[in-house]
């Protein structure tokens, strides 16, 4: 079912959206800096939504046990690094925590868009935004190109792993070719910057 009735105006909704280590959070950084165009961020609400203490923490813990509990962590936080990995290596747990997460960050997305009500652009920077199916969300999409190359280099840089992991993690997601086809807009995010500077200098 379309969430578009619960969204009170019609202002524009730029979904970011693009492969993993792809430079959202650059560009989108960078928005919010030239335009102050408020940002709302899904992998933000996903962490908000796992915090000590929570709904959605209890149920965390009680799935994967209490070894998915942060032992260095004075507030007994999630292990998020180790909840990635078991959610990338496993399909069945992948799917669970989607389930659980991906319809709650979606409603606190409506909540802010109409909170942000009286603005005429937000950007909404979703990074499964084609698999988790929050297309309905956005006015357009602006997808971020990046060579699989490069996209994998800086995955293993960011997040310390070896090269079979970082395929592992690109491959799960929609290809670029695939998301390419629903989206509006193209962001070339290899190596020159002023590529996608001076289109979005252009569009808003």
């Amino acid at each position: 079912m379309s969430i578009q009735p619960k969204l009170k105006n019609k202002q524009r909704r730029i979904g970011l959206t693009g492969g993993i280590a792809s430079g959202k959070s650059t560009i989108a950084n960078y928005i919010k800096k030239y335009r102050d165009i408020p940002i709302l961020d899904a992998d933000q609400y996903s962490k908000d939504l796992i915090k000590p203490k929570s709904n959605c923490y209890k149920k965390v813990v009680a799935y994967f046990g209490p070894q998915i509990v942060d032992q260095h962590s004075s507030e007994n936080e999630i292990n998020r690094a180790l909840l990635k990995k078991i959610i990338f290596e496993n399909s069945i747990h992948r799917t669970w925590i989607q389930n659980l997460l991906h319809p709650l960050i979606k409603e606190k997305m409506i909540e802010k868009c109409n909170q942000f009500e009286k603005n005429k652009i937000l950007l909404l920077v979703i990074p499964l935004l084609f698999e988790a199916k929050f297309t309905d969300l956005c006015t357009e999409i602006w997808l971020v190109k990046c060579p699989r190359e490069l996209q994998k280099k800086r995955l293993m840089k960011r997040d310390k792993i070896s090269n079979n992991e970082a395929e592992k993690i690109i491959n799960l997601q929609l290809n670029f070719e695939d998301k390419s086809k629903f989206s509006d807009v193209i962001l070339d995010n290899s190596d020159n910057q002023k590529l996608w500077i001076n289109k979005i200098q252009e569009l808003v």
